[in-house]
């Protein structure tokens, strides 16, 4: 009798159970906002472009209408930046990366997600945020002091693409001239050498991004600098420090350009991720240090003349590293803090960063790569990938070391562009040596950050 009454008690607690599921799912309703009007900004961008295509779709599931505009990236955050600092509640969702976060957050520009992710009545039930890789979901989670690392805190955003850096190859010409894909930092520069003028004049063995921009050291020089032991910054004695003047920094900056100088092109220092991508697609580059979606694109039937001869790897480590380390760059949906239609904003953001939607915008759009492990890991994405030689093992490779290497603080982008224009510095001889440089750079870092407060 007692063990059929424990069997009576366990079913009765599972329909219980059961029942409340149930109950809690059908707390949510994707019509609660229907007849609001939602105005989004877009950075041009693949991933924008299959947003747009399905906004229709939301439409009619949710009854909200949808305004959008388009803006051209050199553009688009100067001009966010001001909308949103307006305070007017316009746009009520728009495109953002974690860099831009740390100046967001502290403004009052942007709004926490996690009571919304929490609360039954606005989130669907299989949502799963646990779906997201840790490392990309968590780039937008801060806690908004400077000098704390991405990871914790409150959550900002939600993405809907990301990029890890790696590498990408011409297999035909490594295979033509004996070579296998560099492991090592001293590897790529002695291949780059080996391969300056491959094919004659023009040509060269490594493409990376040369611009003084900020986005310039996000690519593949944030993720050798991390991989080689390297920091930016440390909070020491209640104060946020460049450690940009390290052995470390030093070493690796040094070994950066002097493989500009031997492996890459002339006119390096103009170079932006459309002239990497465009240099790998037409054969003037052999291999290619940057973001894996543009090799990717690149490698795609019919997109380039070199397509399907390119192959990915991973980025160089120090010998015997078992760890690999990318700068990650990860665009998100994330809401204005000012919105006057937060629910149906949220309701945006559910929908275009689900499961479901971003299954179909890796299959039927370009929004490489996938944030969530269940669409990477789906039949349908495996057999698209299937033909790009290496793709697929590199992103495991790197996926759990894919993560923002720098630490957070408020003039990002400032330290940025007067990093890189350092290394053209160094590079021009305005410097005797490497080590003078990024000693002058600490100096103006340090004087930039004196006054961030760091708890």
């Amino acid at each position: 009798m007692r063990r059929r009454f424990a069997v009576f008690a366990l079913l009765l607690l599972f329909l219980s159970a059961a029942r409340f599921a149930r109950a809690a799912s059908d707390l949510f309703d994707w019509r609660q906002c229907e007849g609001q009007t939602l105005l989004v900004l877009f950075n041009q961008h693949p991933y924008a472009e299959a947003i747009i295509r399905r906004i229709a779709d939301f439409e009619d599931q949710t009854g909200v209408n949808v305004a959008y505009r388009m803006v051209p990236e050199e553009r688009y955050f100067p001009q966010l930046a001001e909308s949103v600092d307006a305070k007017a509640g316009k746009p009520d969702v728009f495109m953002t990366g974690p860099y831009q976060v740390w100046e967001y957050a502290p403004a009052g520009w942007i709004r926490e997600l996690d009571p919304f992710l929490a609360n039954p009545r606005k989130t669907r039930s299989n949502y799963t945020y646990r779906d997201f890789f840790p490392g990309i979901a968590g780039a937008f989670r801060w806690n908004g002091i400077a000098g704390h690392p991405t990871g914790d805190g409150s959550l900002w955003a939600l993405p809907i693409g990301f990029e890890a850096n790696c590498l990408t190859c011409n297999s035909e010409v490594l295979v033509n001239n004996r070579l296998r894909p560099p492991t090592t930092m001293m590897e790529l520069i002695e291949i780059g050498r080996r391969l300056r003028e491959f094919e004659g004049e023009g040509t060269f063995g490594i493409a990376v991004r040369g611009l003084a921009d900020w986005n310039t050291l996000h690519s593949g020089y944030m993720t050798a600098f991390a991989n080689y032991g390297a920091k930016d910054m440390e909070i020491e004695n209640g104060r946020l420090v460049s450690r940009v003047n390290s052995p470390e920094a030093v070493a690796i900056t040094d070994l950066w350009l002097r493989m500009l100088a031997e492996g890459g092109p002339r006119d390096w220092r103009y170079y932006d991720w459309y002239g990497c991508g465009t240099a790998l697609g037409e054969r003037r580059a052999a291999i290619m240090f940057d973001a894996d979606i543009v090799g990717f694109f690149q490698n795609v039937p019919g997109a380039s003349p070199q397509a399907g001869k390119l192959a990915s790897a991973p980025p160089p480590t120090p010998l015997g590293a078992e760890d690999v380390k990318s700068n990650l760059w990860v665009w998100g949906l994330a809401m204005n803090a000012n919105s006057n239609h937060p629910d149906a904003a949220w309701l945006f953001i559910q929908y275009f960063t689900s499961r479901e939607f971003q299954l179909w915008s890796v299959i039927e759009g370009k929004s490489i790569n996938p944030p969530r492990r269940s669409v990477f890991e789906s039949l349908a994405f495996q057999n698209r990938i299937s033909g790009m030689t290496g793709f697929a093992d590199t992103f495991s490779r790197v996926i759990d070391g894919t993560a923002i290497q720098y630490t957070p603080n408020p003039h990002f982008f400032e330290i940025s562009r007067k990093w890189a224009q350092t290394l053209h510095d160094i590079a021009d001889g305005v410097y005797p040596n490497t080590q003078a440089g990024m000693d002058a750079l600490k100096h103006w870092m340090d004087e930039r950050l004196r006054d961030v407060p760091v708890e």
